[in-house]
C-alpha cells in the first residue's frame, strides 16, 4: 500500500507541476524588432521568460522607427485591450504615464536595487513622480558611422577624423563607382542622421539650446543652416533607389561590399554580427566626424501597461525582473548592438565596438556630453519630433534650400509646442 500511495502522491505531485506550468501567465509584447539582429535579440528575452514558465504573445509592427507600432497601441488602448509590455522611447513613456495607463513596479525595483545602478538620464524617462514605470533593456546611441573595412582598404581611405575628411573620403568611394553612403529614405533615418551631422556643427551646446531648449536663436542660426548644408552634402552620396529602404536593408549594403558607409545608431551592428562580420577585421565603427566625445542616446525600454488581473501582474513584474538582471544585460546587448542600461554589468562579453561604446558613454555621462536623441524620442515630446522630421526630410528630399529649411524649422517648432 505504502508504494501505491507513494505513486500516487508522485502522479499527483506531477498534475500540480504540469497544471501550474499550463497556468503560467503569458505576457503580450508590442514591439517593431522585427529585423535579424533585432529578433536575435528579443530571442534572448523569449528564452529567459520560458524557463521561468513564462509565455511570450508575439505582437511585432514593422517600422524602424516605431510610429507604426504607437499607432497600434493607440488603438489597442482605445479599446481597453492593453498590450502587457509595450517597447516604448522616451518621451512617450511619460505621455502615458500622465494618461494613468503604466503600471507600477516599485516593488520588483526596490527588490532588485535599480535606483543604484540605473543612470540618472535613463530614469527620468523610465519614472514618474517617484514610480517605475518601464524597465530599460539598454542605451543605444545614434552617432554612429558604419564602415567596410575591405572597401576603404581596397581605395586606401583611412578612418576620417573630421567632417572634411569624411566627406573627401565619400567622395573617393562615388569616383570608384560605389555607393558612398548607405541610407533609407525613411524620415526617421533622415533624423538619426541629423542627430550627428547637428553635433559635428556645434556640439553639445548649440545642440541642448537648439533641440532640447528650444531656443528660437539657436533653431534659426547660422550654425542650423550649416548643419541643412551638410544634410545636402550627404545626399550627394546616397544611391537613388534609397527612398523607402529599410534601415537593415541599408546596412545590408554595407555587408556586402556595396556600400562603404552608414549613418545609423548602434542597432545596425546587430545586423553585422548576425552576418558574421568582425569589429576591426570587416567593419569599423566609430562616431560621426567632428562629433567624436558627444553621445547621442536613446533607451529601449518596456513600458508595462496596467494589467487587472493578479496573475498578469505577476508575470509582468517577473518580465521587468529578468530584464533588468544583469546577466541578460549582458546577454542582450551583446547581441543588439547596444550597451547596458545598468553600470555594474561587466564588458567581458563584448566585442571592440560594445567596449567603446560602454566607455564613451561612461565618459560622456562624466563629462556632460551625454544628450538625448532628437530623432529617437529623447530631446523632446512626440509633436516636435514629428515636427523637426518634417522638416528634416523634407529638406533631403530636395523640398527647399538649407537657409529655407532652417526658417521653416523654427516656424514648426514654434507650432509644435
Amino acid at each position: 500500500m505504502r508504494g501505491y500511495f507513494g505513486k500516487k502522491t508522485a502522479i499527483v505531485a506531477a498534475l500540480l507541476a504540469s497544471t501550474s506550468m499550463a497556468m503560467a501567465e503569458d505576457v503580450e509584447v508590442l514591439h517593431w524588432w522585427t529585423s535579424g539582429g533585432e529578433a536575435a535579440a528579443l530571442n534572448v528575452l523569449k528564452d529567459d521568460l520560458a524557463a521561468k514558465t513564462i509565455g511570450w504573445v508575439d505582437m511585432p509592427v514593422a517600422g524602424g522607427g516605431g510610429e507604426a507600432a504607437m499607432t497600434t497601441l493607440r488603438a489597442r488602448v482605445t479599446a481597453g485591450d492593453a498590450p502587457t509590455a509595450v517597447q516604448m522611447l522616451g518621451f512617450d513613456i511619460l505621455d502615458w504615464a500622465a494618461e494613468g495607463k503604466l503600471a507600477n513596479l516599485n516593488t520588483v525595483a526596490t527588490e532588485e536595487g535599480w535606483d543604484a545602478v540605473v543612470p540618472a538620464a535613463l530614469q527620468a524617462f523610465a519614472k514618474v513622480d517617484g514610480n517605475w514605470v518601464s524597465a530599460p533593456v539598454n542605451v543605444h546611441s545614434t552617432n554612429w558611422v558604419w564602415a567596410n573595412k575591405s572597401v576603404l582598404d581596397g581605395l586606401g581611405i583611412a578612418q576620417p577624423t573630421t567632417w572634411e575628411e569624411f566627406v573627401a573620403a565619400m567622395q573617393a568611394v562615388k569616383d570608384s563607382g560605389k555607393t558612398a553612403l548607405a541610407h533609407g529614405g525613411q524620415a526617421w533615418q533622415e533624423a538619426t542622421m541629423f542627430d550627428g551631422v547637428v553635433l559635428s556643427v556645434g556640439g553639445v551646446e548649440f545642440y541642448k539650446k537648439a533641440f532640447i531648449d528650444l531656443d528660437p536663436a539657436a533653431l534659426g542660426s547660422e550654425q542650423m543652416t550649416e548643419a541643412f548644408n551638410r544634410m545636402a552634402t550627404l545626399r550627394g552620396f546616397v544611391d537613388d533607389n534609397f527612398s523607402g529602404r529599410d534601415w537593415n536593408l541599408a546596412s545590408a549594403m554595407v555587408i556586402n561590399n556595396e556600400a562603404a558607409f552608414q549613418i545609423m545608431g548602434d542597432w545596425a551592428k546587430g545586423e553585422f554580427l548576425k552576418a558574421g562580420k568582425v569589429p576591426g577585421t570587416d567593419f569599423l565603427c566609430f562616431r560621426v566626424p567632428g562629433s567624436q566625445g558627444m553621445v547621442a542616446f536613446n533607451s529601449d525600454q518596456f513600458a508595462m501597461f496596467a494589467q487587472a488581473e493578479a496573475g498578469a501582474q505577476t508575470a509582468q513584474g517577473e518580465m521587468a525582473r529578468a530584464i533588468m538582471a544583469p546577466s541578460f544585460q549582458s546577454a542582450f546587448n551583446v547581441v543588439k548592438g547596444s550597451v547596458p542600461a545598468r553600470t555594474d554589468v561587466p564588458n567581458d562579453a563584448f566585442d571592440d565596438c560594445g567596449k567603446k561604446g560602454m566607455a564613451e558613454l561612461a565618459e560622456a555621462a562624466s563629462a556632460g556630453t551625454l544628450v538625448g536623441s532628437i530623432a529617437h524620442g529623447h530631446a523632446n515630446k512626440a509633436a516636435v519630433k514629428n515636427a523637426i522630421y518634417d522638416v528634416v526630410t523634407a529638406h533631403f528630399n530636395g523640398e527647399y534650400d538649407a537657409a529655407t529649411a532652417t526658417t521653416n524649422l523654427v516656424s514648426a517648432i514654434e507650432a509644435a509646442q
